[in-house]
């Protein structure tokens, strides 16, 4: 059940009830592709960061280590130790992203793992099947995800397509979830809004899955190579043509700022690689822009990589021993990143609701835009 609690303009402050637990939002996901965070982060570190849900994705616990094993092992919660909530992406955006070799047809994809080279089948039911065998929280819908330059026919056709699987999703849901043994008969369906960069496709095609009354409903086929924005314009025509009474969802995304004004258009969920991904590489948030850890300016830094931060690496070590950790390539420098980074996107998320709970959000918006860019605005780097 989705609540929504306060409305600062078009931004949401609202509540998701589970059968894994209740979350706030907006909030972001934090990304654990194949039932991990990437940087050596363990399910004890999510909870400790601030963690609401975890996501991770259908297509590669699929090819491994096959979704019929994390059943037998008791669904992926039991798996990876996790009791909150987890989302599990439909698979349908790696399959059209990573597989070599793959055939669209109306029931499916064929196509060649990119582990071993082996053919596998997907379509909707099958991406249901696997879902249900990982029994997350919350199930993606199978869609295809066309290129953002792709031409129009193109695009059309696959939204057609992509709807038409959604129904084939929604009915097969249902079958699963009234089997004796599914280990979570109450898994939630969001279905997923796409249309590349044609907002009258993306509104036709919001208005046509709307009718369906799934759990949530996501805007798919952003930050894939469009400018920051055209994403924010498609945000602004589609969104409003979303159920305002269902959770939004904008995957995918992004960076601060694209939180921040995709927040003002009315999206309550978000996930994107980018903290874990800097933090491998060294590269921290903080509010005043980001740090990159390697720089020779950090050697002799006794400060943590952001005053103030509650985050177990700023709480514990210096800008300078963990410049020095990932220079000797050890793992712990990346870990410490890693969890900065995730802390410092869970937090911000903390912010965001707490300015719309108090009705001052554009004003919040503003000003946490204006410092984390001012340092780029003036030319300076901040490493």
């Amino acid at each position: 059940m989705y609540r929504v609690l306060k409305r600062d303009g078009m931004a949401k402050r609202a509540e998701l009830s589970t059968v894994h637990g209740t979350v706030q939002t907006p909030l972001f996901m934090n990304v654990g592709t194949a039932a991990a965070i990437k940087g050596a982060v363990a399910t004890t570190d999510l909870r400790e960061i601030g963690t609401q849900v975890e996501l991770s994705n259908t297509y590669h616990l699929h090819v491994r280590p096959g979704d019929e094993i994390v059943k037998k092992m008791g669904g992926l919660h039991k798996f990876m130790n996790w009791d909150r909530p987890i989302l599990t992406d439909s698979g349908g955006f790696q399959v059209f992203s990573l597989a070599s070799l793959r055939k669209i047809k109306e029931e499916g994809v064929y196509f060649q793992s990119h582990i071993d080279g082996r053919k596998i089948f997907m379509g909707p039911e099958q991406s249901m099947q696997i879902q249900s065998n990982l029994a997350s929280t919350i199930a993606m819908a199978f869609d295809e995800c066309p290129s953002s330059v792709a031409d129009r026919t193109y695009v059309q056709n696959s939204v057609d397509r992509t709807t038409r699987w959604l129904i084939r999703c929604k009915a097969e849901m249902q079958r699963l979830n009234s089997l004796e043994d599914t280990i979570n008969p109450h898994q939630m369906l969001f279905g997923i809004n796409q249309g590349a960069v044609y907002d009258d496709i993306r509104i036709e095609h919001a208005k046509r899955i709307s009718e369906l009354d799934l759990d949530g409903y996501a805007v798919g086929g952003l930050a894939v190579g469009e400018t920051h924005e055209e994403m924010y314009r498609i945000l602004d025509s589609v969104v409003p043509y979303l159920p305002a009474d269902k959770p939004t969802y904008l995957m995918g995304v992004g960076t601060p700022v694209n939180i921040l004004e995709a927040v003002d258009r009315g999206v309550d969920f978000f996930d994107c690689v980018y903290p874990s991904r800097n933090g491998r590489h060294g590269h921290v948030y903080t509010n005043d822009g980001k740090l990159n850890l390697f720089n020779a300016k950090y050697e002799l830094d006794e400060l943590p990589i952001e005053e103030g931060c509650g985050c177990p690496a700023c709480k514990n070590y210096s800008r300078g021993y963990i410049r020095h950790l990932l220079k000797a390539k050890e793992m712990l420098g990346m870990r410490l990143c890693v969890l900065h980074n995730l802390y410092f996107y869970n937090h911000l998320m903390e912010e965001i609701r707490d300015a719309i709970d108090q009705g001052n959000y554009k004003q919040f918006k503003k000003q946490k835009i204006e410092r984390y860019t001012q340092n780029e605005k003036n030319g300076k780097s901040v490493g």
